[in-house]
């Protein structure tokens, strides 16, 4: 099916009738991709456009989230997986529970891997253990927890910082996305064994905004 699919997409992209932005592909086979994609995301961001708005308890004003874990996406070099089939049982309450405290909430956690954890080809406990492996070994830069007011800043600066503090990292092994006029997420491209690999054209879409908001940790 993954040959079939890609062959239709190249006749559309020769069509003008596809974007390489968007070939994702639902239903393929679990286990089959070629690198991850271990999205980051600015949790005061989030909160600010949508998670004020649910309530979320990952906004609340107990918390101090800062960069937390969106997901980490089996990708291919163009284009991804989704809502692969799979035999892997579902994660217990339990396990996503145990995800909240780098992904904010337990329902992210169920959700990610409902849609991208059955393409790992990894049961549920190895796809959180996993995740959590990529979430710890990269670096989040400091410095931006100790922002006290809103600044305005622009995006690439967010992509170096994550470079300093993170010496395998090159340009394009991370890109960095903006929303709303905010800086959004740090999406950091990693192989199968997680050491950082250049990702593929359809993730390298760096925001270029020169004055991107970002917002301190409450």
């Amino acid at each position: 099916m993954r040959s079939l699919t890609r062959v239709v997409q190249a006749i559309l992209m020769a069509l003008g009738l596809f974007s390489a932005s968007a070939a994702h592909a639902d239903g393929e086979p679990s286990g089959e991709f070629d690198y991850y994609v271990m999205a980051l995301s600015w949790s005061p961001t989030w909160c600010a456009l949508e998670g004020d708005a649910r309530r979320s308890p990952q906004c609340d004003a107990s918390e101090d989230f800062g960069w937390v874990l969106h997901g980490l996406w089996p990708q291919y070099h163009r284009g991804w997986p989704a809502f692969c089939p799979t035999t892997a049982r579902q994660p217990t309450r339990t396990m996503t529970q145990a995800m909240a405290d780098i992904m904010g909430t337990s329902g992210l956690a169920w959700y990610q891997w409902k849609k991208h954890g059955v393409c790992s080809g990894l049961s549920a406990p190895d796809y959180y253990a996993l995740a959590r492996q990529a979430y710890a070994a990269i670096n989040r830069p400091e410095v931006f927890r100790k922002l006290s007011k809103p600044v305005s800043l622009p995006a690439k600066l967010i992509e170096e910082a994550f470079m300093k503090a993170n010496p395998a990292l090159e340009p394009d092994m991370i890109t960095v996305t903006c929303k709303a006029g905010r800086i959004q997420e740090a999406r950091i491209c990693l192989s199968k064994s997680l050491d950082p690999v250049p990702c593929g054209q359809d993730v390298v879409r760096d925001c270029r905004l020169k004055n991107a908001l970002f917002d301190p940790i409450r």
